[in-house]
């Protein structure tokens, strides 16, 4: 999963995605600035997005209300000091999917983070369950027939993305898109060597390939 951070505060934006980074095993970009968030929004594949309010260039809630009427579905997550009721309201009649105040919990806000990007894909139980596995995004644990796996950080970001899109055909631009931040180096065989080291663990058949479209995930166990 790949989430944008739009905070100004240097050390509390790099905090944050080494966290998310860390602990869920999530690809983050950092703007610094509104105008710089807005457009990595624009030409980037989110799964999220969390945005401070109070932001150079561009505030918070314009950058939201600019994403939201060019039909910009993506979740918005705000994280912000300002925390009166009418700050919180108006976030969320301008589209925001979630509202938090600082200071805060790092364990919250992964928590809302998770439930978030469940809920875009359409996965509100926090067990994900697809091709006979039973993923667990908090303890980033995999569970196949009562056996407990712990994976790779590369190799469970793409399994848990193939899973929340399960039983869709997934193209390998796509994947990469969603696996790597906007400076990770890119490799053109990546892919297939950690759809291999899955197969290997799991089953020749867990992931179906489909030549020039790209890979799936069965919902149910093959």
């Amino acid at each position: 999963m790949r989430i944008l951070l739009v905070e100004d505060e240097d050390r509390l934006a790099r905090n944050v995605a080494l966290v998310l980074q860390e602990a869920a095993s999530f690809a983050v970009d950092i703007a610094p600035d509104g105008e710089d968030g807005l457009h990595l929004a624009r030409t980037n594949p989110y799964d999220m997005i969390i945005l401070d309010l109070m932001l150079p260039k561009i505030d918070g809630l314009q950058v939201l209300r600019t994403l939201r009427s060019e039909g910009q579905r993506v979740p918005v997550l705000i994280l912000t000091a300002r925390d009166a009721t009418e700050d919180v309201v108006r976030g969320l009649d301008l589209g925001c999917d979630d509202y938090l105040t600082k200071p805060f919990e790092m364990a919250e806000l992964l928590a809302r983070c998770r439930a978030l990007i469940r809920r875009s894909y359409g996965r509100p139980d926090p067990i994900i369950r697809a091709g006979g596995l039973e993923i667990d995004p908090r303890h980033r644990t995999v569970r196949q027939s009562g056996v407990d796996h712990v994976l790779p950080a590369m190799e469970y970001r793409l399994l848990e993305f193939m899973a929340m899109r399960a039983g869709e055909v997934v193209s390998k631009e796509d994947i990469l898109d969603h696996l790597y931040d906007f400076d990770a180096e890119r490799f053109s065989n990546v892919i297939e060597v950690y759809i291999c080291s899955l197969r290997k663990r799991f089953g020749a058949e867990l992931i179906q390939t489909l030549r020039s479209q790209g890979y799936r995930l069965p919902e149910n166990a093959p």
